[in-house]
């Protein structure tokens, strides 16, 4: 049941019979003829079929519910009984959003030196789909935006506050100002994240709260893209002032608070809210928790030097 569950997940998540059967390992026939048994066993249709993979069904969409609760807990307790065999071992999958990579090492460095059997891998996604992973068991832990958009059924625990600064070469319109207004920025030839990234979003939004659009002449989901054309002096940008200092810019490239609004947003690790949690879960949110102590919490969140909690 459980193999026949987690062949069910992997259809709802690939909606293509090859591509699931592919992901699992397994054949097309293979993958086809479980999901009939799955639904054999429990009494009813499943998968709208057709000449492909058309959807699942209203049923289909509560067996996914249940299928994802199962197979996670049973992910769980096969990873406890191994940390109670051998200790805390195993892989922890993170999905974090672009601005928020330069801070992934202030977890894993910490975790990993306590715990050198664990390994990790991490990938820069949306926020949107550091959820969607989430809840389709592709990942064990996120770094996303935690006060800007809604995020389900997730424990969260905040890292740090993202304030925005304008980043742009000394001698370039701005550049010598100690601060400047989101009105004024929206007249620079700008390079920002693309327009599925939630730091646009918020970015688009106090653009408009100041009463002006913001048209970038160039989108780029890469954060390195942004920095090298902001180095040749023909663009500026909008972003963390940590973020920009994470790449060492050399004294020539200004960091300039952005104010009217002088807005920031929370960012923090978000895993499933499930309990109990498997070990490495559960670990790394006593990491985090740890390094987001509440004094370094209140000296920084809400100080407006946008530094990271985490220190």
């Amino acid at each position: 049941m459980i193999d026949k569950l987690e062949f069910f997940i992997a259809l709802a998540r690939q909606q293509h019979f090859g591509r699931a059967a592919e992901e699992c390992g397994i054949t097309q026939p293979t993958l086809s003829a479980a999901i009939r048994q799955l639904e054999e066993q429990l009494g009813v249709v499943l998968v709208v079929r057709g000449s492909r993979f058309l959807g699942l069904t209203p049923e289909g969409q509560r067996v996914l519910e249940w299928a994802r609760r199962i197979v996670g807990d049973t992910r769980t307790m096969r990873e406890e009984m191994r940390a109670a065999r051998r200790g805390l071992a195993g892989h922890i999958r993170l999905a974090a959003i672009p601005t928020a990579l330069a801070m992934v090492r202030r977890i894993t460095e910490p975790f990993q030196r306590r715990h050198p059997n664990v390994t990790f891998s991490v990938l820069s996604r949306t926020s949107l789909q550091v959820l969607s992973l989430l809840d389709d068991l592709e990942i064990d832990a996120g770094i996303t935006y935690l006060d800007n958009e809604p995020l389900g059924r997730v424990t969260s625990v905040p890292l740090y506050s993202e304030r925005y600064h304008l980043i742009t070469a000394a001698g370039t319109p701005l550049a010598d100002r100690e601060e400047v207004t989101w009105t004024e920025v929206s007249s620079l030839r700008l390079c920002l994240l693309t327009a599925d990234m939630q730091n646009r979003r918020i970015i688009n939004k106090h653009m408009a709260e100041a009463g002006v659009t913001v048209t970038p002449t160039l989108e780029s989901n890469s954060m390195i893209v942004l920095f090298s054309h902001i180095r040749t002096g023909q663009w500026a940008s909008i972003m963390p002032r940590n973020v920009a200092e994470s790449f060492g810019f050399p004294e020539q490239i200004r960091m300039i608070p952005i104010t009217e609004p002088d807005a920031s947003h929370l960012v923090g690790l978000v895993a499933t809210h499930r309990e109990p949690y498997t070990p490495l879960v559960s670990a790394l949110l006593h990491e985090a928790r740890s390094l987001a102590t509440a004094e370094a919490f209140d000296r920084n969140l809400l100080s407006n030097d946008d530094m990271p909690i985490l220190t």
